[in-house]
């Protein structure tokens, strides 16, 4: 079993910054579970019918993901369609909450999930993989921040991808996902016991990443940086140049 650093905490508390950035210095896989769930809930979407949950897990297995660990470009193809920026709308965003309520959904992903973790050190970014997704991983980290910080940090993000939007509006958003996201019966968003809580309000990205891997070097267990890693598959998958793909099976 390879070295594994989780980063979880609520929309827009700096997890994804951070994890590439973490990820970019050491070398290390970089998986961003957000972005499954994402895909999962534009695919969802795009089917204009609601999702149930007798429904999702025949759902999932039908669906075909492909996701790229590199830090400095992560891609994710979605049923052979390249969705990476598809799946940042704010509707996108909301779909992929209500698919991540759905345990089926949850337990198909959590699988794929698991299976690179025998591959190589990873930093993954999400909201359970602490709690559920790797209970045992060496570092634990806890992202959290104010909610005006974080409508601020997701607008600035909006406006950079050429979407406008106000910041009320914003932040009515994060807050009816963050309640969402806590109250859910499967897997809901809480810090695992033994995860180090990192509070980035006030924080820039730097003092983020170097408070984070304050952490991660302390372990006793850490490894060091490693070589930039290869393409890696999960299982029933087609392992292909620049990317895992990850289909579950019946």
């Amino acid at each position: 079993m390879s070295f594994v650093v989780t980063i979880d905490g609520p929309a827009a508390a700096g997890k994804s910054t951070t994890a590439r950035a973490i990820a970019r210095r050491l070398g290390w896989r970089y998986l961003d579970t957000g972005a499954f769930y994402r895909a999962l809930g534009l695919k969802a979407l795009r089917r204009a019918v609601p999702l149930t949950d007798a429904e999702a897990a025949a759902f999932a297995r039908e669906t075909t993901i492909e996701f790229s660990g590199d830090p400095d470009g992560p891609r994710l193809v979605l049923d052979g369609e390249d969705v990476t920026d598809a799946i940042r709308t704010p509707a996108a965003s909301d779909a992929a909450s209500r698919v991540a309520a759905l345990p089926a959904v949850r337990r198909q992903l959590v699988e794929w999930q698991r299976a690179l973790r025998a591959r190589e050190p990873l930093v993954g970014e999400g909201r359970d993989l602490g709690t559920v997704v790797f209970p045992d991983a060496e570092v634990k980290l806890y992202l959290d921040a104010d909610l005006d910080t974080r409508a601020g940090r997701r607008l600035r993000e909006l406006r950079l991808q050429g979407t406008e939007s106000e910041f009320d509006a914003v932040r009515d958003e994060i807050r009816v996902r963050d309640e969402r996201d806590r109250s859910r019966a499967d897997s809901p968003l809480r810090a695992a016991t033994d995860a180090t809580v990192l509070d980035t309000t006030g924080m820039d990205l730097e003092r983020q990443v170097e408070a984070a891997l304050a952490v991660i070097r302390s372990h006793r267990a850490f490894p060091g940086p490693v070589p930039a890693p290869g393409p890696s598959a999960a299982p029933g998958s087609i392992a292909e140049p620049g990317g895992q793909r990850g289909r579950g099976r019946a």
